[in-house]
């Protein structure tokens, strides 16, 4: 095995001074979530999710699903380890982090429940093989084996075959949506000799702001 304390990555020189952010958090999200795209970034929308349940901290990756002037979405089974953690404290951390143009956005804000209709909205156009995953797994619970989680797969198939319509595998009840309005967005650029340029914004009045509001946010510069 390599020693991790041995390797070494220069980010380079590229800068991210005040003079480049942009009016407000949301547009400046969408710059660099669309450079991460361009760079040839293998999954752009992979962020961690970080909780605090009754059991302690965790984190996992999720999947962004949608970004707007209300904060960010991701979906999940509403019985799962992190949906408990979010019913026991809505405070969470979502991290993004893009390799290829040395970039994080670090995100701190409140959870709540997206409204249902959202929800199986964006449940009816996942692919069939996804809607069907969503009943299948019973998330975070132990299983025997993986031969027991394929076979109520396809049990489910079976129960709900691929007509090729979006209703033919409804949302199950269990399964939904977070919208995490943010309180504080961290745009951070990697430099060389680990000097990174950190721009910080954050909510004026501490509670959750609209990411399109320039004037709810104040920026801070934070040393690396």
């Amino acid at each position: 095995m390599e020693d991790p304390a041995q390797r070494r990555v220069d980010y380079g020189d590229r800068s991210f001074d005040e003079a480049d952010l942009a009016a407000c958090p949301l547009e400046q999200f969408q710059r660099w979530y669309s450079a991460a795209v361009d760079s040839g970034e293998p999954e752009p929308n992979a962020m961690t999710l970080a909780t605090a349940g009754p059991d302690g901290p965790s984190a996992r990756t999720v999947l962004l699903k949608g970004v707007d002037a209300r904060g960010f979405v991701l979906y999940t089974n509403q019985r799962s380890r992190k949906a408990r953690a979010i019913a026991h404290e809505p405070r969470v951390a979502l991290l993004l982090v893009w390799h290829g143009t040395h970039r994080q956005v670090a995100v701190r804000g409140r959870a709540e429940v997206l409204p249902r209709a959202e929800t199986e909205a964006y449940f009816a156009s996942r692919p069939y093989g996804s809607r069907i995953g969503a009943w299948a797994s019973e998330q975070s619970e132990p299983i025997a084996s993986a031969a027991g989680l394929h076979e109520r797969e396809a049990q489910l198939r079976r129960r709900f075959p691929d007509t090729g319509s979006p209703g033919d595998v409804p949302a199950p009840p269990h399964w939904g949506g977070y919208l995490v309005r943010a309180v504080e967005v961290e745009f951070w650029q990697g430099r060389t000799s680990r000097l990174h340029d950190r721009l910080v914004l954050l909510s004026r009045d501490g509670s959750p702001a609209a990411l399109d509001d320039g004037a709810a946010w104040r920026l801070e510069r934070r040393q690396p």
